[in-house]
């Protein structure tokens, strides 16, 4: 067996950066990976303005019980008059410092009437001005290539002017499910079938990563239908993952058939648990990664193997996310030679830190357990967890985005 984090950094490295481009609107830009490096075009704020609502003065001015005549009232968008000796200017947040002024003080603090206005507490020098270029500066690199956008991005892009922008090309991903027993949701049941789980589970885990396009397909057990299938899928998917058969049974037959098509696969053992087997091969210059067939395993090792090479394929700079850390919640002794992932819900205690708490049944085949678990917590082998002890927690969150 290979450990859980050489089979990682393997299929994080599997894909190619991508190489082809395109502009997107910045309507359209949510969830899209940059592929240019964003510089600041202008000054923000462009100019030096107010911070709050309030007057404009010369500090020098201000006295214990003096009035200062009202020379303009300025609103975000006029332009201010130079500030004269022994005046104020009556001043909104957002407005054009006046030139010659340098402190605007808070409307709270001050007293109008129709004499002008008193400052009834004084303000220290320079205060509640946003000065120009505090926030960004021209030339200034905002956002990196590779990032995928968010809405905060989005609001940067807009303030700075910026309509279109250059992006990679969203991914078109296939599935291929096999096996004569599985039958798809809403179709009656023949004796000793199950429903597809798989399929629709790893569609919905593409799209929740931006994935463009998902293609499923589902071949029974033979050879050439399982061959077919895959050159499919191959023809036009930049990534294809395979659910179940690479083992050595009588119908395992993945294998074969994508070594039949020009494929090497490489078969691993990872030392986890759920979802110890999994193959990557290579077939038309594109990775192909088989899953192991049970759901929960198929989930996790999907979320923690292949989410990273979907990122990389998509052109991100962060492959793999945060791992933060939990204390999990109970005693427990893990048996066994490889680390386990167990389903976790995540919570905290009244000093903030954070709590996990194990699904009652960790069993590789309890589908319950998926919707009910936000993170994996991450059990070395062989270890008795006590109560207070820290474990690595993956959270779907970051995991499956």
């Amino acid at each position: 067996m290979i450990e859980f984090d050489v089979a990682q950094q393997r299929l994080a490295r599997a894909g190619h950066y991508p190489e082809t481009t395109e502009v997107c609107e910045l309507a359209d830009a949510l969830g899209r990976i940059l592929a240019q490096d964003i510089q600041a075009q202008l000054d923000m704020p462009p100019a030096d303005n107010s911070a709050m609502d309030g007057y404009a003065v010369r500090l020098t001015d201000l006295a214990e019980g003096r009035v200062l005549p009202i020379q303009q009232r300025c609103y975000a968008g006029d332009m201010p008059e130079t500030l004269k000796a022994g005046m104020a200017i009556r001043i909104f947040t957002g407005s054009l410092l006046p030139p010659g002024a340098d402190t605007v003080v808070i409307q709270e603090n001050c007293q109008e009437d129709e004499h002008g206005v008193r400052i009834l507490e004084m303000p220290e020098a320079g205060v509640n001005i946003r000065r120009r270029g505090e926030d960004m500066r021209v030339g200034e690199v905002l956002i990196q290539t590779g990032t995928k956008l968010s809405a905060a991005h989005i609001a940067q892009l807009a303030a700075q002017g910026h309509a279109r922008l250059s992006v990679y090309q969203r991914l078109t991903v296939g599935i291929l499910t096999t096996g004569d027993e599985l039958t798809p949701a809403g179709q009656p049941l023949l004796p000793g079938q199950i429903y597809n789980s798989n399929a629709p589970m790893l569609r919905a885990q593409l799209l929740a990563l931006d994935v463009a396009r998902v293609r499923a397909l589902h071949a029974p057990d033979t050879l050439e239908a399982i061959r077919d299938a895959l050159q499919s899928l191959l023809a036009d998917c930049d990534l294809v993952l395979t659910v179940g058969g690479v083992s050595v049974g009588e119908k395992d037959l993945v294998k074969p058939a994508i070594e039949s098509i020009g494929g090497e696969l490489d078969l691993w053992k990872v030392r986890m648990k759920p979802g110890k087997p999994l193959a990557l091969a290579y077939v038309q210059d594109k990775p192909l990664v088989c899953l192991p067939g049970n759901p929960v395993s198929s989930y996790a090792v999907f979320s923690l193997m292949v989410s990273p090479l979907i990122r990389r394929l998509q052109g991100r700079r962060d492959t793999l996310p945060t791992v933060r850390h939990a204390i999990l919640q109970g005693e427990r002794h893990f048996e066994g030679d490889r680390e386990e992932f167990i389903r976790v819900q995540v919570g905290s205690d009244e000093q903030g830190r954070l709590l996990a708490q194990p699904f009652s049944n960790q069993g590789s085949g309890v589908i319950s357990s998926l919707p009910w678990a936000q993170a994996l917590a991450r059990i070395p082998a062989d270890t008795h967890v006590a109560p207070g002890d820290v474990v690595r927690l993956y959270e779907y969150s970051q995991w499956q985005a």
